[in-house]
């Protein structure tokens, strides 16, 4: 009995260490699949406080709430079981989906800066005028998380395809993980960004000078903010969008661009190291993006005489 015992307990410590190491793949796995989906997370947190522009500040977080639980099915109920089918049954489809991905974002990334320079609009603007608010604010909400949903399913195919060679139970979890992580961050900081005004407003009634002077601030910043948050925005597209289509060329066998731009990325990093080498490659995954999306918005707008894609509720 006591060797039972004895064997017993082994059998859980070694449980319990096997649990514990599965829990540290499990974070490891997701720390470097996150860093890869940065670019995108920080596309999602550029472009969703356009959603709340032209609302009354109280409906400005029940929106983001909403917009919040919409991304949370998006990336639980939907994309995760899919993309765990895809990469137990059909691995090889990944690298098109991520394209697919890719190419989106860089026709998203192309049509911002076409229009930045003077171009034609697409979809709805700020300017229009609000005649039902209720309806509005439904747009926007479904605008939103349609527009999460592609964001959303590059952000998982990105994850999956650095957890591709993982247990099931692995790839499950880190894909739970990453989803929750960047739906918190994402709008977690959405919800500071929109509000930040409200917050100044609220400090240059303070008695304080001091408080006052922080609110004047704040209230100064918020604009800029946004533009910064914009043009940002626009960057992270291109970059992610042209990065993926040059990896997934790579990976298909099409090696000429990945090969130039990796050459011109490591005589860089030669010269001036390993943080200018990376900048070279992102800047040149962002100009292949840049060709890449304007063709894009060329055929499906000159040629096809269609309007803005899946986003088209976005405020420009």
């Amino acid at each position: 009995m006591p060797g039972g015992l004895t064997a017993l307990l082994d059998d859980v410590a070694v449980i319990a260490r096997t649990a514990a190491a599965s829990i540290d793949d499990v974070a490891v796995a997701a720390s470097k699949a996150g860093s890869k989906t940065a670019g995108v997370v920080i596309d999602d947190a550029a472009v969703t406080p356009s959603y709340v522009t032209g609302l009354s500040p109280a409906r400005e977080l029940p929106l983001i709430w909403n917009i919040t639980k919409g991304s949370f099915k998006n990336k639980l109920l939907f994309l995760l079981p899919g993309a765990l089918l895809l990469s137990e049954f059909l691995p090889g489809a990944i690298v098109f989906v991520l394209m697919l991905g890719g190419l989106y974002l860089s026709y998203e990334g192309a049509e911002k800066v076409i229009e930045k320079l003077g171009g034609e609009k697409h979809g709805k603007t700020l300017e229009d005028e609000i005649e039902d608010p209720a309806a509005f604010e439904k747009e926007r909400t479904s605008g939103a998380i349609r527009t999460d949903l592609i964001l959303s399913a590059e952000i998982m195919a990105i994850t999956l395809n650095e957890v591709a060679a993982e247990t099931l139970v692995t790839r499950a979890a880190v894909l739970a993980l990453v989803g929750i992580a960047v739906t918190v961050f994402v709008y977690g900081a959405v919800a500071l960004i929109v509000k930040m005004d409200d917050v100044g407003l609220h400090l240059t009634e303070k008695a304080s000078s001091a408080a006052q002077a922080v609110g004047r601030f704040l209230l100064k910043a918020m604009p800029l903010l946004l533009t910064f948050l914009s043009f940002i925005g626009t960057i992270a597209m291109l970059w992610v969008g042209g990065g993926i289509l040059l990896h997934g060329m790579h990976e298909l066998g099409i090696d000429g661009l990945y090969k130039y731009a990796h050459d011109i990325e490591h005589a860089v990093e030669t010269v001036g190291g390993g943080f200018f080498g990376w900048l070279t490659f992102a800047a040149l995954s962002a100009l292949f993006a840049l060709i890449v999306g304007g063709i894009i918005v060329f055929i499906l707008h000159k040629v096809f005489k269609m309007g803005h894609g899946p986003g088209d509720a976005e405020a420009h």
